[in-house]
C-alpha cells in the first residue's frame, strides 16, 4: 500500500517510516513529534491506531491522526466513515484536512480508541491466532462461531459512575467508545465517539443455541432489544473479577495485573482526520 499512498498524498510534503517490531509505533511517533510533524497518518488496523494514538497523547503535542485501513479489523475507521480498501479515498480525507476530536478510553496503563473487551470477545481473539487460512472479517466470524460452544462464560461485579456493584454471569462484556468491533459487528449502536462517555454492552451467559441466535441478532445490529443484553452507559466503570482476567483493547491481547479494574474516559482527547459531515 505504501507507493499508492505516497502518490495519492503527493500534494503534501510527506516522509514515511515502517514498523519492524512490536512497540515501534511509539518510537516512530516520538521521533516524528520531536521533529515537529503535526499530522501522522497510520496505515494498519485498530491495534496500530491505538498504539499511535496513545503515543500522541503521551507526547502532549497538538498532533492530528489520519487513518488508512490496512489491518485485520479496522473497526474504528468504520465508525468514522473512513473508506476501507480505498487508498485514494483515504488520501482525500487527509488532504481535505477536516478533523474531529474523539474520546479515549483508559484501562490500567493503556488507552483504547475503539473498545475494551472481556470474555467471549477475548476467546475469539485467542482462537484467531490459531487460524492461518482466513483474514479480516471472515477470520473473526469463523472464530466467533467456533467459540460459541466451547467458551464457558465468566463472573464479574460491575459498578458504573459510583453506583453499587451488581454481580453478573456473562458471556461477554464490551466497553465501547465506538460502534463497531470484531471486523464488522455493530456492538454498540448508540455509541458516540464524542459524547464523553462509554457504552458497556453486557451479554448474559447462555446455552449454545441462544448464543447462536444472539450472534445473528448481533450481526443485524438488533441485539439490544433482547433481555439478555444490557447497555450500561457511563464514564467510570469498576469491574471486579474472580481472578485477573485477560482482556483486549482495540484487538490487542492483554493480561490484567489485578482482579479489580477501572475503566474511564478522557473526553475529546484526540484529534483525528475524518470525512466532513454531510
Amino acid at each position: 500500500m505504501l507507493e499508492p499512498l505516497l502518490a495519492a498524498l503527493a500534494p503534501l510534503t510527506v516522509e514515511h517510516a515502517l514498523t519492524r517490531a512490536p512497540g515501534d509505533e511509539a518510537r516512530l511517533v516520538e521521533h516524528a513529534v520531536a521533529r515537529g510533524f503535526k499530522t501522522l497518518v497510520a496505515v494498519g488496523g485498530d491495534g496500530t491506531w491505538s498504539q499511535v494514538g496513545s503515543a500522541i497523547l503521551r507526547s502532549g503535542a497538538p498532533v492530528r491522526l489520519g487513518l488508512v485501513p490496512g489491518g485485520t479489523g479496522c473497526d474504528l475507521a468504520k465508525s468514522l466513515g473512513i473508506p476501507a480498501r480505498d487508498v485514494a479515498g483515504c488520501a482525500r480525507v487527509v488532504l481535505a484536512g477536516h478533523t474531529r476530536r474523539i474520546d479515549v478510553g483508559h484501562i490500567e496503563d493503556r488507552c483504547f480508541l475503539n473498545v475494551a473487551g472481556f470474555g467471549y470477545d477475548v476467546a475469539v481473539l485467542e482462537d484467531s491466532w490459531t487460524v492461518t487460512r482466513l483474514k479480516g472479517e471472515l477470520l473473526y466470524l469463523y472464530c466467533a462461531v467456533r467459540q460459541l460452544r466451547s467458551f464457558p462464560g465468566f463472573s464479574v461485579a460491575i459498578g458504573v459512575d459510583g453506583q453499587p456493584e451488581a454481580r453478573r454471569e456473562l458471556l461477554m462484556l464490551v466497553v465501547a467508545n465506538a460502534r463497531v468491533f470484531g471486523g464488522g459487528f455493530r456492538i454498540a449502536p448508540q455509541a458516540d465517539l464524542a459524547d464523553g462517555r462509554l457504552d458497556a454492552m453486557a451479554f448474559d451467559n447462555m446455552g449454545f443455541w441462544p448464543r447462536a441466535a444472539m450472534i445473528v441478532r448481533l450481526l443485524r445490529g438488533v441485539h439490544e432489544s433482547t433481555p439478555q443484553v444490557s447497555r450500561l452507559p457511563g464514564s467510570d466503570f469498576r469491574l471486579r473479577f474472580q481472578k485477573p482476567p485477560a482482556y483486549e483493547t482495540d484487538g490487542e491481547w492483554n493480561q490484567a495485573r489485578s482482579s479489580e479494574l477501572r475503566i474511564t474516559v478522557e473526553p475529546a482527547a484526540l484529534e483525528v482526520l475524518a470525512p466532513a459531515p454531510a
